[in-house]
């Protein structure tokens, strides 16, 4: 298994410690994305994609994020950790979506995603810079510049077209939306 590809979007005047979100492929076949470069004591290390565990509300069955002091459905209060044992060992908050198995794979992640956050760094520096973690998007709406690109919006409504058996025609459906609904 190899590396083939590491996109880097950098995150200007962050205030934590997060620097950048990386996206890694796999022999030109498998991509994980959402990986966070983080500023730690000894430089950046990289963090794999996580989720907020949740846990149910007790009333109403609702998933609320862990450490939660209400419900958000119900606004019943959530049960707190009152064993004494709880409170030493720290809460698990986030899981991962996907992780190294060994450290010989960590330290490959590691190695290549800094690499290219080094490089990702001299490039921010020079004039008309654009980040490559977008391309992708560019590419699947047909734009020639990353740079230039916009969301195309939801889609226009539609409606069913109508056979008209008086006139023969066929109809839009717009003038007959709704009509016949209070009708007896």
């Amino acid at each position: 298994m190899q590396i083939t590809e590491v996109r880097i979007k950098l995150m200007e005047e962050s205030e934590d410690r997060l620097r950048a979100f990386c996206s890694i492929t796999f022999d030109n076949a498998f991509v994980v994305r959402d990986l966070k470069i983080i500023e730690g004591a000894h430089g950046p290390f990289v963090a794999m994609p996580s989720r907020k565990l949740t846990s149910r509300c007790s009333k109403c069955g609702y998933k609320n994020h862990m450490r939660s002091g209400y419900c958000n459905q119900c606004g019943c209060r959530l049960r707190t950790s009152a064993s004494p044992s709880d409170e030493d060992s720290p809460n698990k908050l986030y899981a991962d979506i996907a992780h190294p198995i060994n450290q010989a794979c960590r330290d490959m992640i590691q190695a290549a995603v800094i690499e290219e956050y080094q490089q990702e760094l001299v490039r921010a520096q020079q004039p008309g810079y654009v980040s490559r973690y977008d391309e992708e998007y560019a590419e699947s709406t047909n734009l020639e510049n990353p740079a230039q690109k916009k969301h195309p919006g939801p889609p226009e409504p539609h409606f069913d077209k109508k056979h008209d058996a008086s006139s023969g025609q066929q109809s839009s459906g717009k003038a007959d939306f709704g009509s016949g609904i209070l009708e007896s």
